[in-house]
């Protein structure tokens, strides 16, 4: 390993009441570089007693920060992504260290982290309550909107930090406080997100930070009387856990989980457009995204000219450490990917699948894995029901209308879904008869700040962007008053 990563790469700690800390306790967690297999630096490992004080520090914080105008929060928001902008490119370093993604993938997601916290800053000053016509003279009826309260954040490890800044940005523009349980596998760069925040001058406990074991801090967090609202990003299996145990507590709940996402490309599409662009899009962060393109639903008449074009535009990809130049796919993020995505080709194989292109690690040292077609598919097949969640592509025929759309809403998630047609018709019948909370069409138009993001069925509920996002961090409070 290069002697200036490990120097580069600090020993992350906990943030709690606006201070950097270790854990009580003084454990620690190891931190890997996916694409070294080496111990690159360490995370701090909460403690009961480090959670129940981040808890605590959210509760006050919550009552500085809600009564912060709108116009000061947005400020103070905005003021953050200037700082987070000026450290992009050093930010963008720890985070392909951590996670493996390369270096320009790291420097957009950071880019577009601070378009999302300008986004809701503004949304800060738009969150209108209303007023209703009374039915008698004399009485007024109002709406307005109040900030729930300290909310618990749990995210992934594919995105360090826009999984995390969509739930900052959303929180703080509420006027909420929040406590994040940020991934130990990719720990520094979320660590500079908060830190952004809380250079900027947002009050000690309004932003807190912590890492240790995900299920203890999800029982202690979530059932902590301070804590009002849990948002989380990740599994279906553990969404539905942590859905179940807010539930207990009558706590708000925003979930963001798993996917399977179809791509319908009809005879009639420009098959040159929709390969290049999924096939790009596949490639994106190893594939390692909820809504990346998975399970290809290819009517028969182009089925073998998309599976061509397709596999040839997956072979360009370079491959190797995100830091070195040219690489536009790092490894996976964790050694358990290598086996999960192993099992799942050892069962199409063994079902009859054929595997067209890839389907094998790469090396002995770092997590890569190539980029793998694979096609001669059926429903008994786990790729065909479960996210490979990893550079893997699957390719089906179909033939009618009814048909494709019957196997795209066959399974239970419906987070992202995407289609592509020449004929308006076609492009409208398939938006309406896709079960999914997204459905782009004749190109990649997903996860913008202003637009919502999120699933329906097992792809949990509510949305992560657009004006939705802010309403779930908001109670709506009615007020009715007569003249004396």
């Amino acid at each position: 390993m290069r002697k200036e990563e490990t120097a580069m790469y600090p020993d992350v700690q906990l943030l709690i009441a606006g201070e950097w800390r270790p854990a009580e306790g003084g454990r620690t967690i190891d931190v890997i570089n996916p694409a070294t297999e080496e111990r690159i630096g360490s995370v701090a490992h909460a403690g009961p007693a480090d959670l129940d004080a981040a808890a605590e520090a959210a509760a006050a914080g919550f009552r500085v920060w809600s009564r912060t105008s709108a116009h000061d929060r947005a400020r103070a928001m905005r003021k953050a992504a200037d700082i987070l902008r000026g450290r992009a490119d050093a930010v963008a370093r720890l985070m392909t260290l951590e996670q493996g993604k390369p270096l320009a993938e790291s420097r957009i997601e950071i880019l577009s982290a601070c378009d999302i916290i300008d986004w809701f800053a503004e949304e800060a000053r738009r969150a209108y309550g209303r007023v209703i016509p009374a039915r008698a003279p004399g009485v007024y009826q109002l709406v307005v909107k109040e900030p729930v309260g300290p909310v618990a954040a749990f995210t992934p490890w594919n995105f360090p930090i826009n999984q995390v800044v969509r739930k900052v940005s959303a929180a703080l523009a509420a006027g909420c406080s929040i406590v994040v349980k940020a991934p130990e596998e990719t720990p520094a760069s979320p660590a500079e997100l908060l830190r952004a925040f809380a250079d900027a001058g947002v009050p000690a406990g309004v932003v807190g930070l912590v890492y240790g074991v995900p299920a203890e801090i999800s029982q202690y967090l979530i059932a902590h009387p301070a804590i009002r609202k849990v948002t989380f990003t990740g599994s279906t299996a553990v969404g539905k856990q942590l859905a179940a145990l807010a539930g207990q507590h009558m706590k708000r709940v925003t979930m963001e989980l798993g996917g399977h996402a179809p791509v319908i490309v009809f005879d009639d599409a420009d098959v040159d457009v929709a390969a290049k662009q999924m096939a790009g899009f596949k490639l994106r962060n190893a594939g390692q995204v909820c809504i990346s393109p998975t399970r290809f639903l290819v009517q028969e008449r182009v089925y073998d000219q998309f599976v061509d074009k397709f596999t040839t535009a997956l072979g360009r990809a370079k491959i190797g450490n995100g830091l070195d130049e040219g690489v536009t796919m790092g490894p996976l993020a964790n050694e358990r990917r290598i086996p999960a995505i192993e099992g799942m080709l050892a069962d199409a194989r063994q079902k009859g699948a054929e595997i067209r292109k890839g389907g094998n690690r790469i090396g002995n040292k770092g997590y890569f894995f190539e980029p793998t077609v694979v096609t001669g598919v059926n429903r008994d097949m786990r790729l065909m029901n479960e996210e490979p969640f990893g550079p893997v592509a699957v390719m089906q025929p179909f033939a009618e209308f009814d048909e494709v759309v019957a196997e795209a809403n066959r399974l239970p998630y419906g987070l992202a879904s995407y289609a592509y047609t020449r004929s308006a018709r076609t492009a409208n019948a398939i938006a309406a008869g896709i079960e999914a909370g997204m459905v782009s069409i004749n190109h990649v138009g997903l996860a913008l700040p202003e637009v919502p993001f999120g699933g329906v069925k097992d792809s949990g509920y509510g949305s992560e962007g657009g004006s939705e996002a802010i309403e779930a961090y908001l109670n709506p409070k009615f007020i009715t008053q007569a003249g004396l």
